[in-house]
């Protein structure tokens, strides 16, 4: 899959009807052409898989719970299992309305490695590159600090459509929204104990890295659009219950990695972590 990715962008986020979002299809045909991946898939539309890490009292949870106007996630995106496919190191920020994005592409068998504390090298990128390489430096760096580990997969299907002259305008539909407990980096795209996090609603994103065309402002108008915070990691936690994948407060029996530090990923003994 190419990198598609806007690296700063401010976005807008509606719950629709499956309905409404297939009439919305229906009038962006006039503007936007399919995401040049999704554009030969059925519903124009591709898998998406993330595991997000958080810190054993959720950090980056809490600090989208609490409206904390800059805040970042730290993810891990893959889109299929093949072992010689890539994935993708993000660390996602919120500076107020601003959405801005690092991401390095990744070799998966490194990915262990990286989770266990192992200095990045341009050897664990798909392909040498220097921006790429502070990104995951970056990412390893929250992680330690932090002191996080995996705690979800989140999994939907997404239809994305894009400008036909640059990347200035992105309009993603994200369908079934799946939360699961997971604190391995198995990067499966397996669903086993999950929730369904917006139910059959469609979270609709409007992504844009300047001002939002009138078209745009057009059809939030004729369809009645109502912004609303759809945040697929929170949303889950929420559903599942913060207890299920915190340490706080619980025994959580946390895996040792091959080659991890005991201080970072837990011991063999569960842990007890006294509530805060």
């Amino acid at each position: 899959m190419s990198d598609k990715a806007q690296l700063q962008r401010f976005e807008m986020k509606y719950l629709v009807s499956e309905e409404k979002a297939l009439s919305i299809r229906r009038f962006l045909l006039s503007y936007l052409k399919p995401d040049d991946f999704a554009a030969t898939l059925p519903n124009f539309s591709y898998p998406v898989h993330s595991l997000y890490l958080d810190s054993p009292d959720l950090a980056t949870y809490q600090a989208v719970q609490c409206g904390d106007r800059n805040r970042f996630k730290l993810r891990i995106r893959y889109y299929d299992e093949t072992p010689d496919a890539p994935v993708f190191f993000e660390i996602k920020k919120r500076i107020n309305e601003c959405i801005g994005k690092q991401r390095a592409k990744v070799r998966r068998d490194a990915v262990e490695d990286l989770l266990a504390g192992r200095p990045p090298q341009m050897a664990h990128l798909i392909r040498p590159d220097a921006r790429q390489l502070v990104a995951l430096q970056d990412f390893c760096r929250l992680v330690h600090k932090l002191q996080a580990s995996p705690r979800s997969h989140v999994a939907y299907m997404r239809e994305a459509w894009m400008s036909p002259l640059n990347n200035s305008i992105r309009v993603t539909f994200d369908r079934q929204v799946q939360c699961e407990p997971e604190f391995r980096p198995a990067l499966t795209t397996q669903i086993g104990d999950a929730v369904t996090a917006f139910g059959h609603d469609v979270v609709l994103e409007l992504k844009f890295t300047n001002r939002l065309p009138q078209w745009c402002i057009e059809m939030v108008r004729v369809f009645q659009l109502v912004r609303s915070g759809a945040p697929k990691y929170v949303r889950g936690i929420s559903l599942l219950g913060e207890h299920r994948v915190s340490n706080r407060g619980v025994s959580l029996k946390v895996p040792v990695l091959a080659g991890a530090q005991p201080e970072r990923w837990g011991q063999s003994e569960p842990l007890a972590v006294a509530a805060a």
